[in-house]
């Protein structure tokens, strides 16, 4: 068991996601003082209704723990940081939100790797890089197709993951696999749908 500062966001932190984020409210610039100063570590977990400000949000347990590797303050105040998702947690209790949201956390099984999964590591590649291809060409956010991607097959999965472009829901889905196989077919599946559906909003082609 483990406590923690918690961050509640409006999306899912994945293993390995970078996490850039811009804190104002001062609960939260005091929360990431003392995550600087200590050992850098917090975790995030998505808002399942409410918002990130003001407080009052019914927050989801399943979320990933976040280190800090840069921070910044901006000329008004706002801390500007980069932190990046590393293992799962689950929220066994909430403390008191004073001075800042807190939790007890159990921390989940990292995904162990089979060979018998590499196949389908590189059919989900393959489904991934198509879709970011397709998608680059409607919507400008987007990880570029020939993205280069970790060695590591745990690490490469749970990247494809995170660089598909999902809803928050979605994303929350793949953070609570309990396989590489689970995560690796539900990220293709996604991720089909989602080519799918875009194909689906396009106007017909001029005749």
């Amino acid at each position: 068991m483990d406590v923690l500062p918690m961050f509640p966001l409006g999306t899912a932190l994945l293993p390995g996601q970078p996490l850039p984020l811009q804190v104002f409210e001062p609960r939260y610039v005091a929360m990431m003082r003392d995550v600087v100063g200590s050992d850098r570590r917090f975790g995030a977990v998505l808002i399942e209704r409410g918002s990130e400000v003001g407080g009052g949000d019914r927050r989801f347990t399943v979320g990933c723990v976040a280190s800090v590797e840069q921070m910044g303050r901006l000329p008004d105040g706002r801390l500007v940081l980069l932190a990046r998702g590393h293992e799962r947690v689950e929220v066994v209790r909430w403390l008191p939100d004073d001075p800042y949201p807190r939790a007890e956390v159990r921390h989940l099984p990292d995904l162990t790797w089979s060979g018998e999964d590499d196949e389908r590591l590189a059919d989900t590649e393959r489904v991934v890089r198509r879709a970011l291809a397709v998608m680059s060409e409607h919507r400008s956010q987007v990880w570029p197709a020939d993205v280069e991607l970790a060695d590591d097959p745990v690490a490469r999965s749970w990247q494809l993951a995170w660089l598909s472009p999902l809803g928050s829901l979605d994303q929350l889905t793949l953070l609570r696999s309990t396989s590489p196989r689970e995560l690796l077919e539900t990220t293709a599946r996604l991720m089909n749908d989602a080519v799918e559906l875009l194909h689906l909003q396009m106007p017909d082609d001029p005749a």
